[in-house]
């Protein structure tokens, strides 16, 4: 699922064109109540493909998390196999999306495959500094909080395999308006445990990662979410952590 939110000037609806010629992948797109044509430019995009493409319009802006929680919720109901979101400025190309599904069905102990952000040679990520830095700390503040080694929480790339414990991920609404990413692994961690959790999620280091202008965290957003980790493990993890 891809949400959106004012999206109408920067949605890259050619790229979203040439994937569903070849890829054998349904797209949801969930208008998170946007304020611009971003309803009427995917409609479109559902007008030419209506078999492959589903647009969930929500009349009312209720942030970035429940639109994943809704349009999630929305797939699991139709009985996928795999269900995932993926950032709407296709930061991660969307030619990933069938290499991160290669992986989970090469690797059936796998129950989710993240994207991350690992600048290394022969890969193609370009991140603004300050966001780089920044990122880093706030990593590393979550790694240690969740006790599980992971790199990158964030990045907006995210593929599941439709488990018994996929429904209760995504179904109560998020504590968080930014990082229910961290909230998704916390409520994993909850339900399998710490060494469950780290072999079964792997992070996929992304061939290409470009930030693209028009980002809607602000930086005053960076610091809320510290005291957002603080809450989603004092709600789910308790003050001893998992096992």
């Amino acid at each position: 699922m891809v949400p959106c939110y004012n999206e109408a000037r920067r949605l890259p609806v050619e790229q979203f064109r040439e994937f569903l010629k070849t890829a054998d992948v349904d797209l949801v797109f969930v208008n998170d109540g946007s304020g611009d044509r971003t309803v009427e430019v995917l409609e479109t995009l559902r007008a030419a493909r209506p078999e492959r493409v589903t647009v969930l319009d929500e009349k009312v802006n209720r942030g970035k998390a429940e639109a994943v929680r809704r349009g999630i919720s929305f797939a699991l109901d139709r009985g996928c196999g795999f269900v995932g979101f993926w950032d709407a400025d296709l930061a991660t190309p969307l030619s990933d999306i069938p290499q991160f599904l290669a992986v989970l069905e090469q690797e059936p102990e796998l129950d989710m495959v993240f994207g991350s952000r690992v600048k290394l040679l022969g890969r193609h990520v370009e991140r603004k500094a300050a966001r780089h830095y920044l990122g880093r700390i706030f990593a590393t503040f979550v790694s240690t909080m969740l006790r599980l080694p992971i790199y990158d929480t964030q990045c907006g790339a995210k593929i599941f395999r439709v488990t018994r414990h996929a429904p209760a991920l995504f179904g109560q609404p998020f504590l968080s308006r930014w990082i229910f990413d961290v909230e998704i692994i916390a409520r994993y961690l909850q339900q399998v445990g710490t060494a469950a959790a780290a072999k079964r999620i792997y992070e996929f280091p992304l061939l290409r990662w470009v930030d693209v202008a028009g980002s809607k965290l602000k930086p005053k957003d960076f610091f809320v979410s510290f005291w957002d980790v603080l809450r989603i493990r004092g709600a789910y993890l308790g003050t001893k952590g998992t096992k």
